[in-house]
């Protein structure tokens, strides 16, 4: 164990008040999260004589600097490219951003990407939201060294949609995006053409992102555990690589492909004039209608495809897209240590804490500015029609009554999904998926949400993904209040009911903090992986939202629902989701259980899923499918 991850591991345990005792006392799964198991390296891809590509390019991962603040440049790691076959306009740079180039292709082309890395380490690219054969999906099996170069040979199978290329080597995958290592991918198909959306200079890629900067203008990142634990925020946002980002438009209708391109923070984007936000698609592409809300959430690794008509606004107008205030993504502590929701703009500056910050997450703040600029005569009309969509229903699935569980497991240095950390070649039976079979699926928190749900949510899904983690969900609540899970700890398995077991040791092998009273409500256990609890007063002490992304295919929201006493912090963000398109990436909120239908087509192998808070999947919050 580092020196590095052996301090930050104390001083989350003392600032915690936890103790050394707990740290020194578990350094089994503690091994597991920084190891998680031996990733072998798999020979780099060559060109096939075989495969003929309609567009080939050169993709080059390396050092670089970019003045994005006034002064001293930035260093940063960015993608370059070269067109080495294909039309003109499949490459696009944003121009002054460390973002990789815009990839534009065409639903049907035969791509092939000659990835060089010109790093000082190792890394591979994965193409988010892109249906690729498995050893082409950039998992981490295959990352190459300095020097070495990978080829990606597919057929683009995508409908018209936004995706994004970004790092993915084990345990690196956030500081290189963090860094720099991104980009968007635009799929066009002639469903999408046929409606004569706006294009060219009214087509708008929005990729938002936060950032830290020093006094030197350089990018800070991760300072200790809690920035791994609850996600890292930065205090400045960017918009295309840009700070204080404006546009200028002309008065007519744009066409806004917006990415949270963020490794934790969630935004919740809306017009400071509360007009509406016109939604036209999601992650996977058009939707069947376009939607109008209030506000809509957007989480890591998520896409919008918005309508912004502008027609009739005055030259000199503005019109600001913000993120407003929003509650229940983080545990409460941590929010409040934040400076919490609805204390102004900034959430009223820095709040108290550890994770004090000038740009909490959920506070209320400007994403970036529109301005009219001129005005214009015609300009295109919204479709009251966009694009079919065939919808699943629990009839199409190989497993109607036998959801596959992914169980969202939270804990002081603790994140991890079905109850183990990422292991190569640890494929739980419930991860082995039939290949050709479209697969109904069950996201919720392992830990009962903010704890106290034991039902069937929890670990009753048929399956051995239960048996695994050695989970047992109750449903007993004493009349006093619910038993939360969440924080504590207990080293040879768990009582999350915040009593004293037979043995008189509260909370495992040490008298760690119970603030349940003499609870002997929820029953949820978990034996193995040296539990975590804590009783009820604490509510939601490492409760918190985690956007899921799943390789492959994109898949379909079937519901939500959330557990009973989550109504306060859910209420400020309920309205703002997306269902009705396809998607590879659901935000799955404290309490909640989503279901979702998964097709698993085409390709067997391994296909990853994993937290898109970037700096919980470098923790080990990441599983593999094998499909087959």
């Amino acid at each position: 164990m580092s020196n590095h991850f052996s301090k930050s591991r104390r001083q989350f345990f003392a600032q915690s008040g936890v103790g050394l005792l707990a740290y020194a006392s578990m350094p089994g799964w503690l091994q597991a999260m920084e190891n998680m198991g031996d990733m072998p390296k798999m020979a780099p891809f060559k060109a096939s004589a075989s495969f003929h590509p309609d567009v080939e390019l050169d993709l080059f991962c390396r050092p670089s600097e970019v003045a994005i603040l006034p002064g001293q440049a930035t260093r940063v790691q960015r993608y370059f490219a070269k067109l080495v076959k294909g039309p003109a306009n499949t490459l696009a740079e944003i121009p002054g951003s460390y973002l990789g180039p815009v990839m534009r292709f065409e639903k049907g082309q035969k791509i092939r990407i000659n990835l060089h890395n010109q790093l000082d380490e190792a890394t591979i690219t994965h193409w988010h939201g892109l249906h690729v054969p498995a050893e082409m999906d950039g998992h981490p099996l295959y990352a190459i060294d300095k020097g070495q170069t990978f080829v990606y040979e597919f057929e683009m199978l995508n409908r018209a949609s936004m995706n994004i290329y970004h790092p993915h080597p084990h345990n690196t995958t956030a500081r290189q995006v963090y860094h720099g290592l991104a980009g968007a991918i635009l799929v066009n198909d002639a469903e999408e053409r046929r409606l004569e959306l706006p294009s060219g200079e009214y087509e708008v890629p929005i990729v938002i992102q936060d950032r830290r900067f020093d006094a030197n203008n350089q990018l800070q990142y991760v300072h200790g555990m809690h920035d791994r634990m609850m996600g890292f925020y930065g205090d400045r946002i960017l918009v295309n690589g840009r700070a204080d980002f404006q546009l200028d438009v002309a008065s007519r209708a744009y066409r806004f492909r917006v990415l949270n391109g963020s490794t934790a923070r969630i935004y919740k984007l809306a017009w400071d004039d509360n007009t509406p936000l016109t939604v036209i698609g999601t992650d996977g592409g058009l939707l069947e209608v376009p939607v109008n809300k209030p506000y809509v959430m957007l989480a890591p690794g998520e896409r919008l495809d918005i309508w912004a008509d502008f027609s009739g606004r005055k030259v000199g107008s503005q019109l600001v897209l913000r993120s407003r205030s929003f509650s229940g993504a983080l545990p409460k502590m941590a929010e409040r240590m934040m400076g919490g929701m609805g204390g102004g703009e900034h959430g009223g500056g820095r709040g108290m804490g550890m994770h004090a910050s000038a740009l909490p997450m959920g506070s209320d703040y400007p994403i970036f500015t529109i301005k009219v600029a001129r005005q214009v005569g015609d300009s295109p009309k919204l479709p009251d029609s966009l694009a079919q969509i065939k919808r699943y229903t629990l009839h199409d699935t190989a497993n109607p009554d036998k959801p596959v569980p992914i169980g969202i497991s939270e804990g002081p240095m603790r994140m991890v999904l079905n109850g183990r950390p990422y292991a190569y070649n640890d494929i739980l039976p419930s991860e082995r998926i039939p290949f050709n079979t479209v697969q109904l699926m069950e996201i919720f928190h392992a830990h009962g949400g903010s704890g106290g749900h034991g039902d069937k949510a929890g670990g009753e899904h048929g399956s051995d993904a239960g048996k695994a983690q050695g989970m047992r969900h109750g449903n007993r609540e004493e009349s006093g209040g619910r038993r939360m899970g969440g924080m504590g700890m207990g080293m040879g398995g768990m009582n999350h009911g915040g009593g004293q077991d037979e043995g008189g040791h509260k909370m495992g092998m040490m008298r760690g903090m119970d603030h349940g009273g003499e609870g002997k409500g929820s029953d949820h256990q978990m034996g193995g992986m040296g539990g975590m609890g804590m009783g009820g007063n604490m509510g939601m002490m490492m409760s918190m939202a985690h956007p899921i992304h799943l390789h492959g295919q994109y898949f379909q929201i079937l519901s939500r629902t959330v557990g009973m006493g989550e109504g306060d912090g859910y209420a400020t963000v309920k309205d703002g989701f997306i269902e009705g398109g396809w998607k590879d990436t659901v935000l799955v909120m404290p309490g909640e259980r989503v279901r979702i239908i998964k097709p698993f087509q085409d390709f067997k192998g391994l296909f990853m899923y994993h937290c898109h808070n970037l700096e919980h999947e470098d923790m080990g919050m990441m599983r593999d499918f094998l499909v087959g």
